[in-house]
């Protein structure tokens, strides 16, 4: 399929191949300074190109490069790295938003034209989960920063994830880092589309929110806040057990700004085992119609909120998507958009090895963890012994071949090396009660006192 050494790394290293495939398709320097110059709003092109500044954040984002000095001194740019911080601060919020919302596209089409959409938890509905992510406090190197005892946050964004595709697919950032969440949820409601199921905790139970998303003939799963006032239209209705608790349901009546009044479905499920947060009842909003999705349905759908959960820690795990050394807010929502972006190469690659290995329950088994640290090991390696010309392959075929390539590649990955560690239940923790008043003991003492004979002294 490929001359010479990109064959042998093919055949040898084939998730590499394919993220840096995806790379120079989506990411190509030619297509991004294009589009750069069509979306911008103030920010220019002089020195430094929007290419330039993309490639050298990913190869932060994606761990090759420890921070942007280290990155630059590796880099082509010919600015100097003063310039680069300056082009970093300047990056517009709808730069980064956009680009998120390009490659996600770019990405969902490569996705379904694999095959490697995940079926939809609820037929008929796209699941949209939608959740807050506030990027970690940075560093006060800022002059206005250096004299502050309580910590920097340079931003937080609301995110959506598409469950099907396994894409985070769109993202809104917002520079001040003590700003609301619900005051990002008009920019929310425009996005929303017929037969779209969001689903979302209590910050986002508000009624202007909810009655956008119905009126653009589109469901909710909300958790209800107590702030949220609502009129019982019947007593709650006892439905039974299910395996996390007893279930019961009710109508209920809000009102919105406009006069308009709403007939939705309460639903409580009075949990066996608490939250996280001490909570023994999961109070949920839904205009979802009862023939569609029954009362344990729409708990079930709800509790699947982790998925979004586990795509932030996997941002924070196998990406470095809040970078502390950037306390412009600009510069590090830029990063955290990277970071989403970069996601969503992986998550390309996850599609095509579902596609690949239909057998082989890809979601459950293969870790991505492993997946990134495979392509982290060998990217150096690619980028040294193949050159540029022969990546060209991958922007000059069409969708369809293209797609055809990311196949073969999906099937020569071995799946056993990239398999999933599990492990049993966790042990309670063991109670610390002994040398409460000592500063520390020696482990080797404690290590022989335990290996000698009862009653006798090491």
């Amino acid at each position: 399929m490929f001359d010479g050494i990109l064959q042998r790394f093919a055949e040898r290293a084939p998730a590499s191949v394919m993220v840096r495939g995806l790379l120079e398709r989506l990411l190509n320097a030619e297509r991004l300074d294009r589009w750069f110059e069509v979306t911008r709003a103030e920010q220019y092109t002089r020195q430094i190109l929007f290419s330039s500044l993309v490639g050298l954040m990913l190869q932060i984002v994606c761990r090759v490069q420890a921070n942007v000095h280290a990155a630059y001194r590796e880099s082509s740019i010919t600015a100097s790295v003063v310039a680069v911080y300056d082009k970093l601060q300047g990056v517009e919020l709808s730069t980064s938003q956009g680009l998120v919302r390009l490659i996600a596209g770019d990405a969902a089409e490569i996705i379904d034209e694999l095959g490697g959409t995940r079926a939809e938890r609820l037929p008929g509905y796209r699941l949209r989960y939608l959740d807050g992510n506030c990027v970690a406090a940075s560093e006060r190197r800022l002059k206005p920063l250096r004299d502050s005892a309580a910590a920097p946050l340079p931003g937080k964004a609301l995110v959506v994830f598409d469950d099907a595709r396994g894409l985070l697919s769109d993202v809104f950032p917002c520079a001040d880092g003590h700003a609301q969440e619900r005051s990002l949820l008009e920019e929310v409601a425009e996005t929303v589309q017929a037969n779209e199921l969001w689903i979302a905790d209590r910050n986002f139970c508000v009624t202007a929110f909810l009655a956008a998303i119905a009126w653009r003939q589109a469901a909710f799963i909300i958790r209800h806040h107590t702030g949220l006032s609502v009129k019982p239209l019947s007593a709650l209705q006892p439905l039974g057990r299910n395996g996390d608790g007893d279930l019961f349901e009710q109508a209920v009546q809000i009102t919105d700004a406009d006069g308009h009044t709403w007939t939705w479905r309460r639903i409580v499920l009075k949990l066996k085992q608490p939250t996280r947060d001490g909570h023994r009842d999961l109070i949920l909003l839904s205009n979802l119609p009862a023939e569609q999705a029954d009362a344990a349905t729409v708990a079930e759908l709800y509790r699947g909120r982790w998925t979004i959960e586990t795509a932030f820690q996997k941002l924070e795990g196998h990406l470095n998507s809040e970078l502390n050394a950037l306390g412009y807010p600009q510069a590090a929502l830029f990063g955290f958009c990277l970071a989403l972006v970069a996601f969503n190469l992986y998550a390309v690659v996850m599609a095509a090895l579902r596609a690949a290995h239909p057998e082989a329950k890809v979601d459950e088994t293969v870790s991505e963890y492993y997946l990134a640290a495979e392509i982290a090991r060998t990217t150096d390696g690619l980028n040294i012994a193949v050159e540029q010309e022969q990546w060209t392959v991958f922007t000059q075929v069409d969708q369809l071949r293209f797609c055809a390539m990311l196949l073969v590649l999906a099937q020569n990955v071995d799946l056993k090396k990239l398999r999933k560690t599990t492990r049993g239940p966790k042990k309670p923790r063991t109670p610390r009660t002994k040398h409460t008043g000592k500063p520390h003991v020696s482990t080797g003492k404690l290590l022989a006192q335990a290996a000698a004979p009862s009653g006798r002294s090491p």
